[in-house]
């Protein structure tokens, strides 16, 4: 059989299962195995059998479970309810004031989480009840949340980065440095809009009454509120980029943060450390079969010689490598309205790294490019988890059909960001180059 046929076998029984709906992780390196065995016979199981010992033994990969359990700590002290008041505060009193913090807020969460969703519930929870009761549009507020919490993915400390970093070989730490400037980037884009939208158009985001913006002693209580869990996020970050310790090292420093900041807040006991841990659990035994699966599928992958066909049709695209890099986003960004983030990841890398290497590229940069595909794949319809995510919290007069047109402006937005950061890579790559 020929590599085309095989290939084209291969990738069509791996959609056909998927779209069926079973686990990610087993129809991955069910139908990888059953290939290589077609193709290489017995040994194939070795070979497979390797590459998934060498995950195990990565000490990278205890950073993820750190980091989750950091997450779900500073989830349920409070901290998001505090921050809400500290930007319901500050920039209540300005048209739109309201959205711009509760993205701030979406940064600042996501910043400390470092995973998508966590800040979708909360804002979802705390800050979209209290702007609709003030007159915000519900797709103004929809679309806020919904942008705002794919950020973790992409600020800093980020569990996809850390997924990229195992699968390209690139430092973790540069790629917590990459984030940085592009994730800023995307914020002041998104408050651009925000404002803009809401000069034009005050109904959409009125300003608070004077009653309800506060004193300056008010501002200052608000602010000194969340100085401590916006300090463990300082000093994780601070540690990584400044080479004082790993990702692993920070990651367990963040715990022991998180640990403190839950004791301060009153909430350090056992029902939540038991939740916490359970749900880390779960997680991290999610990501880890995914990732098994993704070395048998990198194993059947090369083994039948796709790797050669895929980056034979990839040179022969008109228009250059610039065009190849537009053709790979583009097919990330399809990819995200339909499949799990993390899977888009493990099934595209190993067919885009060699290329993108191939072409002169420089892989942090891509990364980063990579990493913002799958965050407006987390707010595409029909299927971005954080549309559903919302779904689940919103009052019942709000409708899916709501929340999907609430998203269409701030993903155009993310795609004029992405654009900007593909026109001037300095963006990504200013900051691993200055500090590693």
């Amino acid at each position: 059989m020929s590599i085309e046929i095989t290939t084209l076998l291969f990738f069509l029984t791996l959609v056909f299962f998927l779209v069926l709906g079973l686990p990610l992780a087993f129809v991955l390196g069910g139908v990888s195995v059953l290939f290589l065995y077609f193709t290489w016979g017995v040994d194939a199981f070795y070979m497979v059998a390797s590459q998934m010992w060498g995950t195990m033994e990565s000490f990278t990969l205890v950073a993820i479970p750190l980091f989750v359990f950091m997450a779900m700590l500073l989830e349920r002290t409070g901290v998001a309810r505090d921050l809400y008041r500290m930007m319901h505060l500050w920039c209540g009193g300005m048209r739109g004031g309201l959205a711009i913090g509760t993205l701030g807020i979406c940064a600042v969460f996501g910043a400390m989480v470092g995973i998508s969703g966590a800040a979708v519930v909360a804002m979802g929870t705390i800050a979209l009840p209290a702007m609709l009761e003030r007159g915000y549009d519900k797709r103004m507020v929809l679309g806020c949340i919904n942008t705002g919490g794919g950020w973790g993915i992409l600020i800093p400390p980020s569990i996809m980065m850390i997924l990229y970093a195992m699968i390209s070989g690139q430092s973790v730490g540069k790629m917590f440095a990459a984030g940085v400037l592009p994730g800023l980037l995307l914020v002041a884009l998104t408050v651009t809009y925000v404002l803009v939208r809401s000069f034009l158009q005050p109904h959409l985001a009125p300003a608070l009454p004077k009653e309800e913006r506060g004193s300056w002693g008010d501002k200052l209580r608000a602010i000194r509120a969340v100085l401590l869990p916006i300090g463990i996020v300082v000093m994780v970050l601070g540690s990584i980029i400044g080479g004082l310790t790993t990702p692993t090292e920070a990651a367990a420093m963040g715990v022991f943060g998180a640990l403190i900041s839950a004791a301060v807040y009153r909430k350090l006991n056992w029902p939540v450390l038991q939740e916490a841990a359970i749900r880390t659990f779960k997680l991290t035994g999610m990501i880890a079969w995914i990732l098994f699966a993704a070395h048998a599928f990198s194993s059947a992958y090369q083994g039948m010689g796709a790797q050669s066909l895929i980056e034979g049709l990839m040179m022969d695209l008109p228009g250059g490598r610039w065009a190849i890099i537009i053709v790979m986003m583009a097919i990330v960004f399809v990819m995200g309205m339909l499949l799990d983030p993390v899977g888009i990841m493990l099934i595209t890398l190993p067919v885009f790294l060699p290329i993108v290497a191939s072409l002169g590229f420089d892989p942090i940069w891509f990364g980063v490019l990579f990493v913002i595909n799958m965050e407006i794949g987390y707010m595409t319809p029909p299927f971005g988890f954080n549309l559903f995510y919302l779904k689940g919290i919103v009052p019942p007069g709000i409708t899916m059909k709501d929340i999907y047109w609430s998203v269409i402006p701030f993903v155009i937005v993310n795609i004029i960001g992405m654009g900007i950061i593909m026109l001037f890579p300095e963006i990504a790559t200013y900051l691993p180059n200055t500090l590693f």
